[in-house]
């Protein structure tokens, strides 16, 4: 027979108690229920009805509850308690212990779970650690189908791509689910079925070490290849509209997430300077009609291309040219000299080769930004007996902030849109401190009360007609408001929003210790408050209250380094000591997510 319950509420002063009543229990079974919730002794306890249908008076032990004709009277159903408490109060809930929780729920409550090292894959641990916390990209897996193709050798490879989308999905899941270290052992097998390269062996048969950008930029290309259609973009960014003009070239949803449209511009130098015509020289020419032709006075056009990169890369050689070589410090200094550069190309005016001058600007942005550290290069060793040269590695430091201004990098179409929500922010921040230092706002952003104002009765003669006057100008505001249409600025990239102002916030970052490029150590550095999130950013928490580093305005935030299985919590200030410049981790893979 199936126990059914009746909803109740009992009053009790001024508490009003909400159980479950079983009447098979009796009148005992109550009054027990309603000792633990209020500690008042059953024997003292005198309960009578509030709603019609109850017995009369105060309720008896010898009462029968199953002779009421409780399925009548309207839920939930009232009653009134009197009685004092002498008596401990049980927890409305017990304590539950970690170690009883199930896997899934127990993740979520403590560290997360690190990656088993299976011979050299600390590349992979690392990398996936920060994958694992793009929504985006884990909802675009989630959704993934793959594709059917009709030639046997592209079927083929299609099902290697599939395995090793499928394989890291279930990777991250399983991380997800439970609170110990994870084999990484299927997304492993797949990335070596999937690229052959990086399943090399040393000469003692084990498993050599792999670039972590080398992996992730593989991996972002078979993704990119798999995870097409604006269906799928708009599912992994939660039904958030991607039309054409958003997407801008980005069909894929890789592309999408982490795309940057670059616009490309050549400049030819020895055609860049013009000679003005003056009357003398023209008469000059013009006598001399045998004169050849000034190549200054050539015309050149610019040559401007557009292509999709996946990262920015910051060159922390100082360029290639020894003779033009810049001291990089910082990662702004890095950007802004890898988009810059010379070359040589064929020249029609001149109808030779001749040296161009290459400047890249950003022409679209990405919801998520992933910035590269030029820290190893390729050294031709010409003396060496096979002549094949070595992989080195930069070891100077780079600094960088947990804030990425990219505003410089744009485009002047870009940099109007963002100039709209910077202008905006800096004259509200203005009024801020303007208020604050009027004594008009206080710390907490809230207009504080003056005492005295309550005393002057002069300053209330006029209260009317001020009012009247706030009226007439909010009516005038809303009228014009309503007439003159915001023009709606064009978007700068998918997902991002509307205020965006070139500003990204970094959350994960691979560093590589060691000497050798091709040994050392990869780990992962993840913020901790992008565990579960679904959001393009979460930068809303009150900056006002939150710690920060000694004598700075960063925000000191919790973060988690991941050194394969092993993860220990860390802060910002720790991760922004990953700069270089000795033998302690570094910087080589940045990610960053648009700031609101």
């Amino acid at each position: 027979m199936t126990t059914k319950y009746y909803a109740v509420n009992v009053t009790w002063g001024k508490e009003s108690i909400e159980l479950q009543m079983d009447p098979s229990a009796g009148v005992s079974g109550l009054k027990l229920e309603l000792q633990h919730r209020t500690g008042v002794p059953m024997e003292r306890m005198k309960v009578m009805p509030k709603s019609k249908g109850l017995w009369k008076g105060v309720l008896k032990d010898t009462e029968d509850l199953t002779s009421l004709n409780l399925s009548d009277i309207s839920p939930p159903i009232q009653m009134l308690m009197m009685g004092s408490a002498t008596l401990p109060v049980e927890p409305a809930q017990k304590v539950v212990f970690i170690e009883d929780l199930p896997p899934e729920e127990a993740a979520k409550m403590i560290e997360p779970s690190g990656l088993i090292n299976l011979g050299n894959t600390c590349y992979l641990n690392s990398v996936t650690q920060c994958l694992r916390v793009i929504p985006p990209l884990r909802d675009g897996l989630k959704h993934y189908t793959p594709h059917s193709s009709q030639q046997q050798q592209q079927q083929h490879q299609g099902q290697i791509h599939a395995l090793l989308l499928k394989s890291l999905l279930s990777t991250l899941d399983t991380l997800d689910r439970t609170p110990s270290a994870v084999s990484p052992q299927n997304l492993v097998m797949a990335t070596k079925l999937a690229f052959p390269q990086m399943a090399q062996t040393g000469p003692n048969g084990a498993p050599m070490q792999q670039d972590a950008e080398e992996f992730y930029s593989s991996v972002m290309g078979v993704a990119a290849n798999e995870l097409r259609g604006n269906q799928l973009i708009e599912a992994a960014f939660h039904g958030v509209k991607c039309g054409e003009e958003e997407l801008n070239g980005a069909g894929n949803l890789i592309d999408a997430v982490f795309g940057l449209k670059m616009e490309e511009t050549l400049t030819c130098d020895e055609l860049a300077t013009t000679t003005t015509t003056t009357p003398a020289t023209a008469a000059t020419t013009a006598a001399d009609s045998t004169m050849e032709t000034d190549e200054h006075q050539l015309v050149e056009p610019p040559v401007t291309s557009y292509d999709l990169h996946r990262k920015l890369v910051c060159n922390i050689q100082g360029g290639s040219d020894a003779s033009s070589q810049v001291n990089i410090t910082h990662i702004l200094e890095g950007i802004q000299l890898s988009l810059t550069g010379k070359l040589e190309k064929y020249s029609d005016a001149l109808g030779r080769n001749a040296q161009w001058t290459r400047t890249q600007r950003i022409a679209r942005l990405p919801p998520y930004l992933v910035v590269q550290f030029g820290r190893f290069y390729w050294k031709a060793t010409p003396d060496s007996q096979d002549h094949a040269g070595v992989k080195c590695k930069v070891m100077k430091p780079v600094g960088f902030q947990s804030v990425l201004d990219v505003y410089d990098f744009c485009t002047d179409d870009v940099k109007r849109v963002l100039k709209v929500a910077r202008d905006k922010a800096r004259q509200e921040e203005e009024d801020r401190v303007v208020k604050k230092l009027k004594g008009e706002e206080g710390d907490d952003g809230k207009k504080e009360e003056n005492a005295d104002s309550t005393t002057n009765t002069g300053a209330a003669m006029d209260t009317e007609e001020v009012v009247e006057e706030e009226e007439i100008d909010e009516d005038l505001k809303a009228a014009l408001a309503m007439s003159i249409e915001p023009e709606q600025p064009p978007p700068v990239g998918p997902g991002l929003p509307n205020d965006f102002r070139g500003l990204y916030e970094l959350f994960a970052v691979v560093t590589h210790k060691g000497r050798d490029a091709d040994g050392g150590h990869y780990m992962g550095w993840v913020k901790a408050d992008n565990r579960n999130t679904n959001t393009v950013s979460s930068s809303s928490n009150d900056n006002s209250k939150r710690e920060k580093i000694a004598d700075t305005d960063e925000d000191n935030d919790d973060w988690f380094v991941f050194d394969d299985d092993e993860v220990s919590p860390c802060k910002t200030e720790d991760i922004l000591k990953l700069k270089g410049g000795g033998d302690w981790h570094m910087s080589y893979l940045n990610f960053y997510r648009a700031k609101k």
